[in-house]
């Protein structure tokens, strides 16, 4: 199965037995809401109606419950437990899908991988499914019960000292998925305690540039020129940074349709501007 796959290819291979079609949906702890306005809740949104066959991945609590830091990246053994609860097995090809507001089917994917498990995405995700008129079904969507062993990580995850390390070796290029007013420090951090700017030496690549008006991802010349133009080479090795690890899954993803890998740094700034002593730079470039 391809990284990405269409609304037409999964019309195709709705009830497929070796299909695992999980709904990644993932908005609630997400700084960025209107203030004052209720968090939202993704398993409501999927009870009220997903793609016939899907499960619940619930990437809400896909977390480590024993970090501070928002969602952090659990151990590949819980990763692998989550997988088994829902009824998937090594057998089955894996098609993750979100409802478009932060692409965080990408986030899933990333996470997947740290089990070993390379799994695909619908582009357009939900968003796009429904615009074409294709049916939904709600309720909730329970899988039987296995076990899924845990596999050699294929993902990649850089920790703050590995960060902090690469400030002088420059070794892997950083590129930032954060908005340019929230890279810059011309917009304040939405997290309580939070310094403004960038990691030194690092790149803005806002997450919203790889996609098109639809919703669906760029391709070939056009996602490797979003590449180009934030002066990252995805050929050479770099990590991915954001607000909290969700939003970089999507230049890694984007890195992977273009052949190449990215490892991820999972404490983003959250983890980085919250440190006294890590060095903080403001403006466009560093």
């Amino acid at each position: 199965m391809e990284a990405l796959v269409t609304t037409e290819w999964l019309a195709g291979e709705i009830g497929s037995p070796d299909l695992a079609l999980l709904d990644a949906s993932y908005t609630s702890t997400i700084p960025g809401t209107i203030p004052g306005s209720p968090p939202s809740d993704p398993r409501a949104a999927f009870e009220a109606g997903h793609i016939p066959g899907a499960r619940f991945l619930d990437l809400d609590t896909l977390r480590d419950p024993l970090n501070p830091l928002p969602s952090t990246v659990p151990s590949a053994e819980a990763i692998a437990e989550r997988l088994g609860s829902l009824g998937v097995t090594p057998e089955m090809r894996v098609l993750l899908y979100d409802d478009g507001g932060h692409h965080t089917a990408c986030r899933a994917w990333w996470l997947l991988r740290i089990a070993g498990v390379d799994a695909s995405i619908l582009d357009g995700g939900i968003p796009k499914w429904i615009a074409e008129g294709r049916p939904l079904e709600q309720g909730t969507a329970e899988g039987d019960g296995t076990t899924f062993p845990v596999r050699p990580a294929i993902g990649q995850l850089r920790t703050l000292d590995q960060m902090r390390a690469n400030l002088k070796s420059r070794a892997e290029q950083v590129a930032d998925a954060r908005s340019a007013a929230r890279f810059s420090g011309d917009e304040p951090d939405p997290r309580p305690g939070c310094a403004p700017g960038h990691i030194p030496g690092s790149r803005n690549i806002p997450s919203g540039r790889f996609f098109n008006a639809d919703g669906t991802w760029k391709q070939g010349a056009a996602l490797e020129a979003v590449f180009a133009e934030a002066g990252i080479d995805p050929a050479r090795p770099f990590v991915a940074t954001c607000g909290s690890g969700i939003t970089a899954a999507i230049i890694v993803f984007g890195a992977h349709l273009l052949g190449h890998e990215a490892a991820l740094y999972d404490g983003s700034w959250t983890e980085w501007g919250t440190t006294a002593d890590t060095p903080k730079h403001l403006g466009a470039v560093a």
